[in-house]
This record gives C-alpha cells, sequence and structure tokens, in this order.
C-alpha cells in the first residue's frame, strides 16, 4: 500500500500506526521494513522475524530485505519495526545485531536506516535509544499508536485493520449440509455438461459475459445454482485463467490468449449451456460466440503465453504477472474477489481454484502474506494443485506484482477512499 501524498507524518506514533493500514492487519513476530523516497513513505514489506539460527549469523536475511526493497527503484531510506515482545531483552538485545546488519546492508545500498522500534503487545520503544530519560522503561503504550493522528485518518477515510492473514485468509462459514449438498449436486451436474464443452468457443465466449455481467454489478450473496455453475466452470483451468484475466484486463486479452493456447475445437459443436445470472449483459462478447470462427488463431508465431497474442492485447503471462495493462481494473477484480470468497465455502477443487484467485488477487494488490495465506489454503483443499503451487513459490522468493510495485498503479490508489 502507498500512503496518500495527503497524510501528514507527525512523528513514530503516526508511521506505526500507518503500518497496520498498509498490510491490512496488526503484524506481530515480524519485521516491517518501509522505504522512504525523501521524506515521503513507499513501499512496505513484513517479513517473519528470523529465528536463533539466523540471528547468529543475520546477513543472508538482511540481504533477502535489501533486495526486496530495491523493488522501489526511488527509495533512499528505510524504516524498521520489529513486532515483537523480545525486543527488551538486553544486553544486548534479541534483535539488535540484526538490526545492526540491516544498517549495513541496506546503507551500502543506498538506503540507509533512518529509524527502527521495537513494537510489542503492550508497549513500543525506540530500538537505538538507550537514554533512560528520553526512552525509559518498558517503553511508550501502544495505545498511542492507535490513538494517533495519522491512524484515525485512515479509518475515517475508510480504511480498517482486518484479522492476520492466517485467520482472514480462511473460506467464510461452511453453509448448511443441505444448502452444502445442494450446491455439490448442483455443482456436479453442470460439471459433466461443461466437461463436454472444454473445446467449445460459443461455451466460453457465453461463459466470458455471464463473468463479466456478473463482475459489473457490485455481486451480493449468489442463489444456489449460481454458485454452483460457477465453480464448475472454475474446475476447467483455461476458463480459470481466462476469468482472471478478463477481469483484470477485458475480454479481448481472455479471448486473444484462449486462442493463442488452442483451447478451442471446431469439431466442438454443442450448444452453449448455462443460468442467466443476474445483471445486463454488456457490450462486447456476443453470447452465441459469432465472429469468432473465422478469426485467425492469435496464436500464429507466439513464442509463449507472456507475449502479446495481437496488437494492442495483452497476452496471459503480462497479465498474470502484473505487467500489462498498464492499470488493471481494479473495480472488476474487487468485484470477483468477492465472489471467489463466495465460491470457496464449499470447498473441494472448485474452492482450490477459488482460493489461488484470491490469492493471486491479494499479490496484485501487494498483500504477499494473505497470498500465501490463500494459497496455502488451496492446498489443503487440494493437494498439489498446481497454479496455486506456482503462486505460492513466487510469493516466498518475494516476486513482487507488477501493478503492487508501481505507485501509478497499485490498488489502493484506487480505493474509493483514496484521495
Amino acid at each position: 500500500m502507498k500512503p496518500s501524498e495527503h497524510l501528514t507524518v507527525r512523528g513514530p506514533e503516526d508511521i506505526l500506526g500507518f503500518i497496520p493500514h498498509s498490510l491490512g492487519y496488526w503484524p506481530a513476530d515480524s519485521l516491517v521494513a518501509m522505504t522512504l523516497q525523501g521524506n515521503r513513505l513507499g513501499a512496505t514489506l513484513r517479513l517473519d522475524l528470523p529465528g536463533p539460527e539466523t540471528l547468529a549469523d543475520p546477513r543472508d536475511y538482511a540481504r533477502t530485505v535489501r533486495d526486496y526493497l530495491l523493488a522501489d527503484e526511488n527509495a533512499d531510506g528505510a524504516l524498521l519495526a520489529c513486532f515483537t515482545n523480545d525486543g527488551w531483552m538486553e544486553p544486548p538485545g534479541t534483535y539488535r545485531g540484526l538490526l545492526d546488519a540491516l544498517q549495513t546492508v541496506l546503507g551500502a545500498a543506498g538506503m540507509p536506516v533512518r529509524d527502527a522500534w521495537y513494537v510489542g503487545d503492550a508497549f513500543w520503544r525506540d530500538a537505538f535509544c538507550t537514554d533512560p530519560s528520553c526512552c525509559p522503561s518498558p517503553g511508550r503504550s501502544v495505545q498511542a499508536i492507535r490513538d494517533s493522528m495519522l491512524n484515525a485518518e485512515m479509518v475515517f477515510r475508510g480504511s480498517s485493520v482486518g484479522p492476520a492473514p492466517e485467520d482472514g485468509a480462511h473460506p467464510p462459514p461452511l453453509l448448511p449440509g443441505e444448502d452444502r449438498a445442494a450446491v455439490l449436486a448442483s455443482e456436479a451436474t453442470w460439471a459433466a455438461q461443461l466437461d463436454r464443452r472444454r473445446g467449445s468457443r460459443e461455451q466460453f465466449g457465453q461463459l466470458m459475459v455471464q463473468w463479466e455481467a456478473l463482475l459489473a454489478n457490485e455481486p451480493g450473496p449468489l442463489p444456489v445454482n449460481d454458485v454452483a455453475f460457477l465453480r464448475a466452470s472454475l474446475r476447467v483451468p483455461a476458463w480459470r485463467d481466462a476469468v482472471l484475466v478478463m477481469a483484470a484486463a477485458g475480454q479481448a486479452a481472455a479471448l486473444a490468449g484462449a486462442e493463442m493456447f488452442g483451447i478451442f475445437d471446431v469439431g466442438c459443436i454443442l450448444a452453449p449451456v448455462g443460468p442467466v445470472l443476474a445483471g445486463p449483459i454488456p457490450s462486447g462478447l456476443p453470447a452465441s460466440g459469432a465472429g469468432l470462427a473465422g478469426r485467425e488463431p492469435a496464436g500464429t508465431g507466439a513464442t509463449g503465453p507472456g507475449t502479446r497474442s495481437m496488437p494492442g492485447i495483452p497476452g496471459y503471462g503480462d497479465v498474470l504477472l502484473g505487467l500489462d495493462p498498464e492499470v488493471p481494473a481494479w473495480h472488476t477484480l474487487n468485484s470477483l474477489d468477492k465472489v471467489l470468497e463466495q465460491l470457496s465455502a464449499c470447498g473441494g477443487q472448485a474452492g482450490a481454484a477459488a482460493l489461488t484467485g484470491r490469492g493471486w488477487i491479494a499479490w496484485c494488490r501487494g498483500r504477499g502474506s494473505y497470498a500465501a495465506a490463500y494459497l496455502g489454503r488451496a492446498l489443503d483443499e487440494e493437494p498439489g494443485y498446481r497454479l496455486a503451487e506456482l503462486m505460492l513459490e513466487m510469493v516466498r522468493r518475494g516476486t513482487l506484482c507488477g501493478w503492487a510495485a508501481r505507485k501509478e498503479a497499485a490498488w489502493r490508489k484506487f480505493e474509493p477512499d483514496a484521495a
């Protein structure tokens, strides 16, 4: 998350109060590093605090932090906060060696550490100050952070601090047994019909229209039959990917990518199936698929999923990595996240697909902790689910989504509370 240009930082309490809004939750047992661009806050990074073995020689850990922060090309300084109840252990302090290593490594990279703090459950204090007249033990009350002016302003603007990823990434409570059974039975019926139409252009076209219409209308709770159909559609990997691409980059990108990967079978002439989902049919792709049959395959000469399949239309790889379009359709992605939350409730393979989609959206927003939690939940539902495995590996390597790494494209800039 990037702070608004109109937010004023008056002191450490404001900086520390901004961190939970930036991450979306109050961290624990975490190192939080923030870049500085002059006197402005930049990007926020959270990592688990290292264990005793790493603390004995924290240089590799410090270099990992540096490599993450280098994604902010305009950074010229850094701030550090250790969220732990062990920061008061002296001498010399459980994490003092870690902070010294970070000072050395970040300073050499042109991002000198300008300040650092320990934040516990009840108290916080400056990590470098040893003057008891300035920084008396055990420190200042954490309530001062919660009462800070910046925190109050963020709340006024509509920002909120949610549960930690390990709690917030769980699907909503399971439906009552009768409703869940109805969803799964209907899903099985739809899945059997859709499986026979995997190669149908007409089915693909109708599916994209249905998803786009649904996401354009701030979807609320969905009827059982709609949940079942949408879950069944996500069980087809090519359609699942197309839904993500369509939500971020539009129907044209979804269609061009589908053609490039050769998912259509001219021999599949079954009429499309599906319920009439709530909402008007948007202009664009006709539900019948008319006008698609004669199109030149977009993959001609393409060398991979990141290749633009048609002039001006981003390829699947570029969209899924957040490289193109310049700014995604955040409103549609937000709607998709809400729909996927409903679709994840009944678990199974479709639940894994929905959780993986939520993990991707969280990664696009720059919320790696939430992304990892969603993807881990997906793998609990469906061990070996390939897209979740690939995404989780990227998150663990610290790969940043292209949109999250650029201030002009970052999710928070397009939220209703952004100023």
